[in-house]
């Protein structure tokens, strides 16, 4: 048993996850890059991002990595805490466009990932990803690169059932290169109940990151139509 209490390694026990558990028997799955670009933003799970940093770094221990930190992000974690676990290995930025910058810093996040993660992707993020705005270098690169792109939304009470997310996440489900990674039952740091929706632990993600990427590299499949919102709700529900 996890200290979780799931039978299953590395699987959250719905209702009980909480932003920074750390899991220590998470297994990391099949990683066949060399950059990981991760974009971090601002829900309470952000606090867990240096214990998901050192995952990463032990557990592939070749790959270059660097993370973006929204604006709100630096709510929950500060770029300190992060970027001395990179061992030279990668770096932290803001997600922002620096005035004395002379390189155009979105062209090069696009360029350089080979994979995007962004985890935890808050209900704004999502949105604004969904709707095509391009107000930062990590939305502008998202949008840009042609590498495979895991999206991981952490979502309030009600967020699931609300019909701006789940039109957001249809209209994510279309793009060839995104793949989403259904959020579970959680534990509300405000309510205190389990009427939040919290994403799945890092690895699960990564693996889902791996598999569009070799579906990628073999020639992208067909993709099913979005699902009718009651379609959506009851997948989730299931997941």
């Amino acid at each position: 048993m996890t200290e979780h209490g799931s039978p299953v390694p590395g699987i959250p026990v719905p209702g009980t996850s909480v932003p920074g558990t750390p899991v220590p028997d998470a297994q990391a799955p099949a990683l066949d890059i060399e950059r990981l670009l991760v974009v971090t933003a601002g829900s309470a799970f952000a606090t867990g991002m240096p214990y998901w940093t050192d995952w990463l770094r032990l557990s592939y221990p070749g790959l270059e990595i660097k993370l973006v930190l929204t604006r709100t992000a630096q709510r929950f974690v500060t770029r300190q805490a992060l970027a001395g676990r990179l061992h030279r290995r990668g770096e932290v930025l803001l997600d922002e466009w620096p005035e004395d910058e002379a390189t155009a810093r979105h062209v090069e996040l696009a360029e350089w990932a080979q994979g995007v993660v962004v985890y935890p992707a808050t209900f704004h993020f999502t949105a604004r990803l969904a709707l095509g705005l391009a107000d930062s270098p990590a939305l502008l690169a998202c949008h840009c690169t042609r590498a495979p792109v895991a999206v991981a939304p952490a979502l309030p009470p009600g967020g699931l059932e609300s019909a701006a997310f789940q039109a957001h996440w249809a209209a994510l489900a279309t793009r060839p290169n995104i793949v989403l990674a259904p959020p579970h039952p959680g534990l509300s740091l405000t309510t205190g109940r389990a009427d939040a929706w919290v994403p799945p632990l890092l690895p699960e993600v990564i693996g889902m990151l791996e598999h569009r990427r070799a579906e990628l590299e073999a020639g992208a499949p067909d993709r099913e139509p979005p699902a009718t919102p009651a379609e959506f709700a009851a997948d989730l529900a299931r997941a």
